[in-house]
């Protein structure tokens, strides 16, 4: 049977995109339930972007509750709090607003208020279980959670970052209004926005691409390497601002589609034993496991060089262009080597056989252009330390 377009490529089920959007996605909201629980962060559910959530809700005659108990990067517990004042607030959907914390949490408290267990049995596994909607307004242009089946939790006791997925996971209403991020301290938009760019790379090279993810991700790519260097120079760059928050729902819908590589199999890790924001122990893998595919993603490198104007006789050069121009950005936006970001060695390199193990562990490595073992990501660990 021939596969259809829209079966190839999966998306939310209504995406709202630019200045005002969250007016106009109102509607689609109302329609999701008659009581929210809106999942945030403390510092925006302090900020006049949720005062302005809350008087839509309030117009529209939606209740809600407010969770915003998202302090960080979503652990077990944090989930497991969520479900509990869903509960007790009688809620019937979820809207996650703020970075890609209180998305990944909407769409995990959503999950955890229907399915039975711990949030834990369902590491790896797919999660099928007939979800309450959820509505994710994303105020940082990097994770894409709001384009995604998939969630990221730390599992507090074994230290791991856990991946659930399922295509219940995809949220109900995507609402990408570029103005909810204006205020956005430099150092989340370059986390964010490298974040992006390891979407946009891994999912084009990665061997479940298709044509489809493939135009995205070039397109991705382009806006970022462009507009991250102009955004983090200038917060107050509006088409810039505008540009990243479009690039990161194209990333997201790559990876949505196309999955992820070793980058991010190698960075969870980092994320949940040293506690580096995702989108930087990205970054500071990047270039690393780039160059480590070079002969076996060059061709592909090779198309993003062009996208980026890098002009080369040859697809060798033209590939060692584009990763030199990775490079490059992650130095202007200032990323630290891990050493550098202050990780301790001792600790760092005791803990490898883990980290890699987790890595391997986590399927991600397996989409990568070529194969990786586990003594392939201590190898990759050992020279991104530096």
């Amino acid at each position: 049977m021939e596969m259809t377009f829209s079966e190839a490529l999966r998306v939310p089920g209504k995406i709202f995109v630019g200045a005002g959007a969250l007016e106009e996605a109102m509607p689609s909201i109302v329609r999701c339930g008659c009581k929210a629980l809106v999942v945030t962060g403390p510092h925006v559910g302090r900020s006049a972007m949720m005062q302005r959530l809350c008087e839509l809700l309030e117009a529209s005659g939606v209740e809600y509750a407010i969770f915003d108990g998202i302090t960080g990067e979503p652990t077990d517990d944090m989930i497991d709090a969520g479900v509990r004042v869903y509960s007790e607030a009688a809620c019937d959907f979820c809207i996650g607003i703020g970075g890609g914390s209180p998305l990944d949490s909407a769409k995990a408290i959503a999950a955890m208020t229907v399915c039975e267990g711990s949030i834990a049995d369902y590491n790896g596994s797919v999660i099928e279980c007939v979800m309450p909607k959820v509505v994710a307004i994303p105020t940082t242009a990097g994770t894409g959670s709001e384009a995604t089946k998939f969630t990221i939790v730390t599992d507090s006791a074994r230290g791991i970052k856990m991946l659930l997925k399922g295509d219940v996971l995809l949220p109900d209403v995507a609402v990408v209004d570029y103005t909810l991020g204006m205020g956005a301290p430099k150092g989340v938009t370059a986390a964010t926005g490298l974040d992006a760019l390891t979407h946009a790379v891994e999912s084009l090279i990665s061997v479940k691409a298709t044509p489809a993810t493939d135009t995205l991700a070039v397109s991705a790519v382009k806006r970022i390497m462009k507009y991250l260097p102009m955004v983090y120079a200038d917060g107050s760059n509006a088409e810039a601002r505008e540009q990243m928050a479009i690039a990161a729902l194209e990333a997201g819908v790559c990876i949505n589609n196309s999955s992820v590589t070793v980058v991010h199999g190698m960075s969870r890790p980092i994320g949940a034993l040293f506690h580096v924001p995702h989108g930087i122990s990205n970054a500071m893998l990047l270039s690393t496991c780039l160059a480590d595919m070079e002969t076996d993603a060059r061709e592909k490198y090779a198309l993003l060089a062009g996208a980026i104007g890098c002009t080369c006789e040859s697809e060798a050069a033209a590939s060692v262009c584009f990763i030199e121009a990775v490079k490059e950005l992650c130095r202007v936006c200032e990323v630290p080597s891990l050493r550098q970001y202050g990780i301790d060695e001792a600790q760092f390199f005791a803990s490898l056989d883990k980290m890699a193990t987790d890595a391997i562990a986590s399927g991600s490595p397996a989409n990568a252009p070529k194969n990786y073992t586990k003594e392939d990501c201590i190898r990759l660990y050992r020279t991104a330390f530096g």
